[in-house]
């Protein structure tokens, strides 16, 4: 067979190099190939069943798939080597030097446009599963850390300034939540994208007597999409993962930052296991966060990714265009991102030392219960939360002026402020029962916290 690329009748002499170079698409594409096969297998199946080609041209590109398959997966053939422009060109021609003319019929109704979507949806389909299966178990692993502690005070913040007493296990429930959130946003989208774009060919379909929901089912989508031209087109999918991805990182990346502040010596909080952290090159007493410092700025990737991609297709009139082969390589980064960041964050969370002396001692700091005592002066002494609150001011100045915690002043010091205060007051002060007494619906008591982590165990247990 002759060197010259299969697709390329038209062209009457050789391609510039720098032409050659630019198109190439082979060296990232290659990452196709599994889905390429299976897609090619499928549609020569379809084209032998409806007689559009013979059993016998159907039984030797079965055969001649299969051995590509084998070659590429044992290394035992470079897909460079043929010097083809993409994995699609790639194999067919390989086909071809394996089974001669039975394999220029595997292109038989079918386009190189469909045959991208097809192979890049199956792989996005395949990567959001695996994603979805890796969320499940970073869920679990904060479902653990969670229950063992709901009883855990520490000091819940905004502003990153002591607000009111949380437990632990809450705190965790609200990374967990929105992890939960990710999880549903990867199934609605491999739900919606569930359909396959094999027939449509290059934008209007085929003449041929093609059976698309044959193909469909084989390759396990719901059904065939609806109209050829917008598929051939259409990236949302892609977009859809990317977004996805950059909406977890950023997630992924929230939950980093706390773990590298709880973990400075300023909070002291947690400690990261040795096998999760780093040495100074200079100073031999140093542990670095480099973990959740990486998974940080890897969000920067994940974001740039979804961007590139945005704005690759913002201005593609319809059907196909080659601007559209930038497509994967974000999709491929972000995809090996994710999924990294999410195996070593459950790998880190599940061997990391919860220190709770210290999260319990850091809520003597900032007048936790302030807002209690306003909430006790405007039920029990019916003074109207402006005045309350005005007091509270008062009391928290006295406390600072004492050194001490509100929840720390004596019944005196207490009454010194507002005169009708008793002694029932100590009880509502204390950090634990003010964290307790926040038994809304949601909220951070340790009955709620509980609540909380038993529906998203059920909901977990009900994926299945």
């Amino acid at each position: 067979m002759s060197k010259k690329k299969i697709a390329s009748a038209r062209i009457g002499i050789e391609s510039s190099d720098l032409l050659k170079e630019l198109n190439n698409s082979l060296p990232f594409d290659k990452t196709l190939y599994l889905e390429d096969i299976k897609g090619s297998l499928a549609h020569a199946s379809m084209l032998a069943n409806k007689g559009i080609i013979s059993g016998d041209d159907f039984k030797k590109i079965n055969l001649g798939l299969n051995e590509i398959l084998e070659e590429i997966t044992s290394g035992s053939w470079d897909i460079e080597e043929d010097q083809q422009e993409d994995i699609h060109m790639a194999i067919e021609y390989r086909l071809t030097q394996k089974i001669g003319d039975a394999g220029k019929r595997l292109h038989t109704a079918r386009s190189r446009n469909d045959q991208v979507a097809l192979d890049f949806r199956l792989y996005v389909q395949k990567e959001t599963k695996e994603i979805t299966a890796l969320l499940s178990n970073l869920m679990k692993s904060l479902l653990e850390i969670a229950s063992k502690h709901t009883e855990t005070l520490l000091p819940g913040m905004t502003h990153l300034q002591h607000a009111q007493p949380i437990n632990f296990g809450y705190h965790i429930m609200a990374y967990a939540s929105m992890f939960k959130r990710d999880f549903e946003r990867f199934l609605s989208s491999y739900e919606r994208n569930n359909l396959s774009p094999l027939g449509c060919a290059a934008l209007a379909g085929t003449p041929h007597p093609i059976d698309r929901d044959m193909t469909a089912s084989a390759l396990g989508f719901d059904a065939p999409t609806l109209n050829c031209l917008d598929t051939v087109s259409d990236r949302d999918f892609a977009l859809e993962i990317l977004f996805n991805i950059a909406t977890m990182m950023m997630h992924i990346s929230r939950l980093s930052e706390e773990l590298i502040l709880w973990s400075s010596s300023e909070f002291g909080w947690i400690k990261l296991s040795d096998r999760h952290a780093t040495g100074s090159s200079i100073m031999p007493q140093k542990k670095n966060p480099d973990i959740p410092e990486l998974l940080r700025g890897k969000t920067g990737r994940a974001n740039g990714n979804l961007i590139s991609l945005l704005t690759v297709m913002k201005g593609l009139p319809l059907a196909y265009n080659k601007d559209m082969q930038e497509d994967k390589e974000g999709v491929f980064d972000s995809v090996k991102t994710a999924k990294l960041s999410l195996s070593i964050l459950e790998e880190m969370l599940a061997q990391m030392t919860i220190k709770k002396a210290a999260m319990e001692r850091a809520c003597k700091v900032g007048h936790l219960s302030a807002t209690d005592l306003a909430d006790y002066l405007v039920k029990k002494l019916g003074i109207p939360f402006r005045d309350a609150y005005h007091i509270v001011g008062n009391t928290v100045n006295l406390a600072e002026e004492q050194g001490v915690d509100i929840s720390e002043l004596s019944l005196e010091a207490l009454q010194s402020i507002e005169s009708n205060i008793e002694e029932d007051v100590l009880g509502i002060l204390d950090n634990r029962a003010c964290m307790n007494a926040r038994r809304s619906k949601g909220g951070t008591a340790t009955i709620r916290t509980k609540e909380q982590i038993e529906a998203l165990k059920s909901w977990l247990e009900n994926l299945r």
